[in-house]
């Protein structure tokens, strides 16, 4: 399925020249400065406009591959510039990328299908991801980026930290650490307006309750977690880490394709047993990755990089998964949760398999074709069983940036 995108996503180095831009235009308003590196030597800015000490911090680039943050991030920094409102007894703060490496790894700056997507696929392992490193990692062994996003809430003290994520294929919706009542209002009618179908059972959600349609509140510590087998948990990484000053932050997802499949609450007929055949079709198709894989691994002594790294943390997190789906009840029993789960299950492996590639071909590995035929298939058929549709780039930002100052405002009212 290809659906040609209007728009491209830009790169760090444009987002940066285009930020740079708007600090020129109003320096007494604006400010840009670095605030620390990269594993890889590669600078992270942060934008501030305004300078009132009430703060709300936005966070994008914390995933490499959900590429949208970025075009939000300039957008709302021009709104904020623009509208005084927004700026009453506030000041805002734009952190532009907060992963620059995964950034130039992850290298389809506009896809047109699902398949050109992934092949040019990369998203870190867990212990190399900013935000969750906290969450899998000892404090001494924190890389940079996270060290430097840590920082800068230390020194904002932000009452509300926004990290703008996304999804491939699916809905929109929000995870708060903290509710902000009168959220859900803004953000269903934002998505209807858009005609982005809202994730009332996103899977990264499971089991969490709800303040409203896709508005996901993460539960207390002790709270036994939907998925025990997962190595990450949210309550450790740098989205609490605003609590320790009276703040909370929001993740604000948004689809690149979306599928009316996640926007159903219908209550699904045999939910236990539709995900049990998704945990054996996850193992099934995780199988056919790793087969080549230890064929392959022979070949590929001593190539360590961070593409392969990705590829077999995300086989390693299967077994636990399945077994998870398997072994215990359904966190929520609608056709959108057993939508999103199937969602979940297509893209561990295909994700996998599509790093694999990319480093075969970089080696000249005589498999690479058998996994870039894989990757074909899986990223047409999760297209046609979702019925994938573009979601303008435009609409993606519109809507995420709407979210955004909602929750600002709403949030603000709450910590008055």
């Amino acid at each position: 399925m290809s659906l040609l995108p209007e728009l491209r996503y830009p790169t760090v180095t444009e987002l940066t020249f285009s930020v740079r831009a708007l600090a020129a235009f109003q320096p007494g308003m604006c400010v840009l400065r670095q605030v620390g590196v990269s594993r890889a030597g590669r600078p992270l800015h942060l934008l501030s406009v305004g300078h009132a000490r009430r703060a709300v911090l936005v966070v994008a680039g914390a995933h490499a591959n959900e590429p949208t943050g970025g075009s939000t991030l300039l957008a709302l920094a021009e709104r904020v510039v623009q509208e005084r409102e927004l700026r009453d007894g506030t000041s805002w703060h734009f952190l532009l990328c907060a992963d620059p490496d995964g950034a130039s790894l992850h290298v389809t700056p506009a896809p047109r299908s699902l398949l050109e997507y992934h092949l040019g696929f990369f998203r870190p392992a867990g212990p190399e991801q900013p935000e969750w490193s906290p969450a899998v990692l000892p404090p001494d062994r924190l890389p940079p980026e996270t060290r430097a996003l840590t920082r800068v809430i230390d020194e904002l003290r932000p009452y509300l930290q926004v990290t703008l994520h996304g999804t491939d294929l699916g809905g929109s919706w929000v995870q708060l650490t903290k509710d902000i009542p009168g959220l859900a209002e803004p953000f269903v009618k934002s998505a209807a307006r858009l005609h982005i179908p809202v994730e009332t059972g996103a899977s990264d959600a499971a089991g969490w309750p709800a303040s409203g349609p896709g508005v996901h509140v993460m539960p207390a510590a002790g709270t036994e977690a939907a998925y025990p087998s997962m190595p990450d948990d949210a309550r450790h990484s740098t989205w609490y880490h605003a609590h320790r000053y009276g703040g909370l932050t929001a993740v604000v997802e948004v689809p690149m394709w979306a599928s009316d499949m996640v926007d159903d609450p219908a209550p699904h007929p045999a939910p236990a047993a539709a995900i049990r055949r998704l945990a054996r079709r996850l193992l099934r198709d995780t199988t056919e990755v790793e087969r080549v894989l230890v064929e392959a691994l022979p070949r590929l002594e001593g190539v360590d990089g961070p593409l392969l790294r990705a590829a077999k943390w995300a086989l390693e997190l299967v077994p636990g998964l399945a077994a998870d789906w398997t072994d215990t009840p359904p966190a929520d029993t609608t056709m959108a949760y057993v939508g999103s789960v199937d969602a979940f299950a297509r893209r561990l492996p295909l994700r996998a398999a599509a790093m694999l590639w990319r480093v075969l071909q970089e080696s000249d590995d005589h498999a690479a074709p058998r996994l870039e035929q894989l990757v074909e298939t899986w990223s047409d058929a999760f297209a046609c069983r979702f019925r994938a549709r573009w979601v303008p780039l435009e609409h993606q930002v519109e809507h995420q940036s709407r979210t955004v100052v909602a929750a600002a405002l709403h949030a603000r009212e709450r910590a008055a």
